[in-house]
């Protein structure tokens, strides 16, 4: 199973029929039907590793927004099982996880999910991000998981691949993106593609402007060292490339064949 970041982009993309909504809604056929998913989403911050448990995790609506979006359920299952053997192996590397029984999906999650696989067959299993640490360490996090490819689980980061909401009300919808939004993008396309994994884990040194693109905590940066640490780093291609808002680059990456 290949290993997949994506940028999930405002909760209203569920409703829209821009190029982001489109390829979402298409990624379902383009990839292997996986047998559960994890997902590493950027509205998921704790200080420690938590894993969601629960057998039938509940949507969670952490948005504002049209009305319309508050009406849409995705009923996946859970897999307390899974969600067991991710804490296996996290220990296994060194990392002390915890399970989260309770935890429901947040829209990092269900809302790509809903759009790639609409009929909520997959299991699906939430891993938090932690913003008081590094690229690192969630490469190496990733690394983790590793293993779970070879058993059609698909490990998937969710965020932004330049995600500056503090300018974002300056653009429309369609804006094309400023300088900085633009070099950030193709710097780490090509950084990604090229495997350059030392490059792009001290992004805050050699990316342009990478406090700009992300500013702190950076969390919506954070599951794509996730993704890209469980597909070994090299093979990296740019599946989809667009914009929402200027600030928002919305760029999905995959390392292995699909």
């Amino acid at each position: 199973m290949p290993t997949l970041f994506i940028s999930h982009g405002p909760p209203a993309i569920a409703l829209m029929e821009n190029p982001t909504a489109v390829f979402l809604r298409a990624l379902g056929e383009r990839l292997p039907r996986p047998k559960a998913v994890v997902c590493a989403s950027a509205h998921w911050e704790a200080w420690r590793p938590l894993v969601s448990a629960g057998a039938a995790p509940v949507t969670i609506h952490d948005f504002g927004g049209p009305p319309a979006l508050f009406n849409l359920r995705y009923a996946a299952p859970g897999s307390p099982a899974l969600a067991a053997e991710i804490l296996t192996l996290l220990a296994k590397n060194g990392i002390a996880g915890a399970a989260a029984p309770d935890r429901g999906l947040d829209h990092g999650a269900w809302i790509p999910l809903m759009m790639a696989f609409p009929d909520a067959g997959i299991p699906v299993v939430q891993v938090s991000v932690q913003t008081e640490t590094d690229a690192a360490w969630h490469y190496r996090f990733g690394e983790a998981l590793t293993p779970l490819r070879e058993k059609d689980i698909l490990v998937m980061g969710s965020g932004g691949a330049v995600h500056n909401l503090d300018e974002i009300g300056g653009y429309p919808l369609d804006a094309p993106p400023p300088d900085y939004v633009s070099r950030f993008d193709e710097w780490l396309a090509a950084a990604a593609t090229g495997g350059e994994v030392e490059v792009l884990l001290e992004y805050r040194k050699r990316a342009p402007e990478p406090d700009r693109c992300h500013p702190y905590p950076a969390e919506h940066f954070l599951p794509f060292f996730v993704a890209m640490g469980a597909g070994g780093g090299t093979g990296a291609r740019r599946i989809h490339q667009g914009f929402m808002y200027g600030t928002l680059s919305m760029a999905a990456y995959l390392w292995g064949e699909a």
